[in-house]
């Protein structure tokens, strides 16, 4: 039973937007009320009712070491007991650009901020002054944030919501976004073709998480770094998502790609809210004060924060952490193909390190086209009887889901026994 969730929601929609800071937690496209949550520990998440749930949100990627992680907490702690805010430089800011540097060798000098959208929206901006030139490539259902001239076609919670795109964005805007197929290398090569010189760069998710987990075909990445090169324009990682999840170094430690630059956020704010942008010296020298790109923050750089972001690396560091987490993550992706074999059901696991995402389509999903031929109707049964069982899952069918080093075996185990059950309940 969810009685204090439902009337928190009711309380909710007389004061927020649809009853929730973000559309995606509405849990509209599963046919249900959100559920309102008191506190974390570890691998799981306990509701106001006080119902006890294996989580693979991890709020959405950040909590890569769980919930309450003690050295994360303890930071927080001593952090905040010093001041919540100074408005000024800290010395645990120029720890945390040097730790951030020593595991991406792309990135010469960062700027932090507060979130991904701020991250990629001023990294659009420094490629647009660098260049001298307008036109931003953007692959479809891959979601860079809330920046207006990137919300077209852009997965996650548009797709969940059916939107293309959102009132209030002047068509002007959009008129420099060239929306592209991802993994499609014709189209790119066409759209170069025809705009090559005005071309600013393309901005891209190298490992697709927002329109659930989607691997680039191989060689992509490659020919997105080929072609940009070729025609003067810049390539922009968007590792807010894959960076520190995928590996210490990010999808691009993981294919070997060299991008000019990328954003960051989630994981190195520790569950607090944080984002970076960075690059070479040359690029990264135009934002001001050094150079005339302006971009500000008040809070970029919060001492807690910050703090936060790295304890948490500091613990990703660590030798064997990341065979560990994949080690867990591929045990629960082994599982529920498994279970799929067994129930002779013809859905898609797709995987990267430890994001995952369950497609109900017999279709490969290789882009924003087969990942809509997903069944959202089945996908929200699915998740509905997987909450009733304790397990909680992203509410949206376009959405990763996240395993942390929390996550033991037993968690998995168990996670593996209640897909099988409701499956074949849901399949009888």
């Amino acid at each position: 039973m969810r009685i204090r969730s439902k009337l928190f929601y009711e309380r909710a929609l007389n004061s927020i937007p649809g009853g929730v800071n973000s559309p995606v937690r509405a849990c509209k496209a599963v046919k249900s009320d959100p559920v309102f949550f008191e506190k974390g520990e570890g691998a799981y998440l306990i509701d106001v009712d006080g119902n006890r749930y294996i989580d693979y949100v991890c709020s959405w990627g950040p909590l890569i070491l769980g919930h309450a992680h003690q050295e994360v907490i303890a930071s927080v702690y001593f952090a905040s007991k010093k001041g919540t805010s100074f408005g000024a430089p800290t010395w645990q800011e120029v720890e945390l650009a040097e730790l951030i540097k020593s595991c991406f060798p792309s990135i010469e000098k960062i700027r932090l901020v507060n979130s991904g959208t701020e991250a990629t929206m001023s990294a659009i901006r420094l490629a647009r002054a660098y260049t001298k030139r307008k036109k931003i490539i953007k692959f479809e259902g891959c979601y860079h944030g809330h920046v207006d001239s990137l919300l077209v076609k852009a997965g996650s919670g548009l797709a969940t919501f059916g939107i293309p795109a959102s009132p209030g964005i002047p068509e002007e805007l959009t008129t420099h976004t060239l929306n592209l197929p991802f993994n499609n290398f014709e189209e790119i090569e066409k759209a170069f073709k025809e705009y090559g010189e005005e071309i600013a760069g393309i901005i891209v998710e190298p490992i697709a998480g927002n329109m659930g987990v989607i691997l680039p075909k191989k060689g992509f990445l490659e020919f997105l770094r080929e072609i940009t090169q070729k025609y003067g324009a810049l390539l922009i990682f968007d590792e807010v998502i894959t960076g520190f999840r995928i590996g210490i170094s990010g999808a691009q430690g993981k294919f070997g790609i060299t991008p000019d630059l990328t954003c960051l956020g989630k994981i190195i704010g520790g569950g607090l809210p944080v984002g970076a942008y960075g690059g070479k010296s040359e690029i990264m020298s135009l934002v001001a004060p050094e150079g005339p790109v302006y971009q500000a923050g008040t809070l970029s750089g919060n001492p807690i924060a910050v703090s936060a972001g790295l304890a948490t690396l500091k613990e990703l560091i660590k030798p064997g952490t990341y065979e560990k987490l994949e080690a867990i993550s591929q045990k629960l992706e082994n599982g529920i193909k498994e279970v799929l074999k067994k129930l002779k059901l013809p859905y898609q696991v797709n995987r990267a390190g430890s994001m995952l995402t369950l497609f109900f389509t017999e279709k490969e999903v290789i882009d924003f086209k087969t990942a809509l031929t997903s069944d959202t109707e089945k996908f929200a049964i699915f998740w509905q009887k997987m909450l009733e069982k304790g397990i909680y899952l992203p509410p949206s069918q376009f959405e990763a889901w996240f395993v942390s080093l929390a996550h033991g075996e037993k968690e998995i185990e168990k996670t593996i026994k209640i897909i099988y059950e409701v499956l074949k309940e849901m399949h009888q």
